[in-house]
């Protein structure tokens, strides 16, 4: 069965079980990379060795653990701060390592984190072909997002394969000179994480005003962080039949600059970070959502939930485009301005809740399954 763009969606298994390695750093990682493992696991032609790089810790295993996905090997990841230097020189070390102790015939890496560039890398280093699931998407300014729009860039030189989520991410990577032969058009994954956690969501009731907010990326540290809180603490005492959940990102650095700004506020929640299938909940009951995170914008886009995105570029244009989202930086009177528009203009909220599947059809994942076992059988 072939779909229009030419991904074949059901291949003939191989004799020969392939070994492959998907390499896990954050939550998003493992939220995206969950349903790849799960086709794997059912796929004869293939034995997944799912590898956690510790880069977020109990955050990403409390996912795969939401997912059903227990089996999994753990690198033992010590960090004296959050530096990315910090972070890069012990865990390509034990990459290495576990890449010497662990032959395998393929990598599967996510999306544009410090694990997955440095994953990809140590593959590299001992001849194994990668592939890169979401790849593709650019913002063009290589210091934002940071450090992630440069891990894109240099996963893209060190992949194999190059599992496009969107026309334009693939339309990218050919305009990179990546060889078309190499892309392959198969939707993100997210949607299909979504999908599977769905049912419960159905029976979601509408929490009347309220904003769901997430704020983390590393170049909304600092002044921007504080211009985001400020705007927040106005919203909140301006409006104060509305009510804002903030899951707080564990990072140190960020919860010491939420609390002393919010905490104390009556009508704003300051907590941890949810489970995968509680914050899907939260948000399809939110009146709208404040968040400089990549996946909210493609899942808010999936549900048709309108999006103040806390960033001045972002690599999903077609959210924008055709989905529920607007860019709003990390300036504290146009965040205010905005959201209390979609907060008392029916007219504006409504043109902001269309839902869209231009991020996908919740069968990614049997095409980046597919495709990688049909190319490895064709290499092998």
């Amino acid at each position: 069965m072939t779909l229009r763009s030419g991904i074949v969606l059901f291949v003939r298994s191989p004799r020969k079980r392939f070994r492959i390695a998907v390499v896990i750093g954050t939550r998003p990682e493992a939220v995206k990379l969950a349903p790849v493992i799960l086709r794997l696991l059912k796929t004869r032609g293939s034995k997944p060795i799912v590898l956690c790089t510790g880069q977020h810790g109990e955050l990403a295993a409390s996912v795969l653990d939401a997912f059903g996905i227990r089996d999994y090997d753990r690198l033992k990841l010590k960090r004296a701060n959050g530096t990315l230097w910090d972070l890069s020189s012990p865990l390509i070390s034990q990459l290495g390592q576990w890449f010497d102790e662990h032959p395998v015939d393929a990598v599967l890496v996510q999306g544009d984190t410090t694990s997955a560039f440095l994953a990809a890398l140590a593959a590299y280093y001992h001849r194994i072909p990668v592939g890169h699931v979401e790849a593709g998407l650019r913002t063009g300014n290589r210091y934002s997002p940071f450090p992630e729009e440069l891990n894109r860039r240099l996963l893209s030189t060190l992949a194999t394969w190059h599992f496009a989520p969107t026309k334009a991410a693939a339309a990218q990577l050919r305009r990179d000179g990546i060889d078309s032969e190499k892309i392959f058009l198969t939707g993100n994954t997210v949607v299909d994480a979504m999908r599977s956690m769905m049912p419960p969501l159905s029976r979601a009731s509408k929490s009347g005003r309220s904003i769901l907010v997430t704020c983390h990326r590393r170049e909304n540290l600092g002044a921007p962080m504080r211009a985001v809180l400020e705007a927040l603490r106005i919203i909140a005492r301006r409006n104060p039949d509305v009510k804002i959940a903030f899951p707080v990102h564990p990072n140190p650095d960020i919860r010491r600059a939420v609390a002393p700004v919010l905490a104390g506020i009556s009508n704003v929640t300051l907590c941890g970070p949810m489970p995968y299938r509680e914050f899907l909940g939260a948000m399809a009951a939110a009146h709208l959502v404040l968040s400089d995170s990549g996946g909210v914008q493609e899942e808010a886009t999936a549900l048709g939930k309108p999006v103040l995105v806390l960033r001045n570029e972002t690599e999903r244009q077609e959210g924008i485009e055709n989905g529920p989202l607007k860019l709003v930086g990390a300036d504290s009177r146009r965040i205010v301005r905005e959201t209390e528009r979609l907060l008392r203009d029916d007219k504006v909220y409504r043109k902001m809740c269309r839902a869209s599947d231009v991020f996908g059809d919740g069968k990614a994942a049997v095409r980046v399954v597919n495709i990688l076992i049909r190319e490895l059988g064709r290499a092998g």
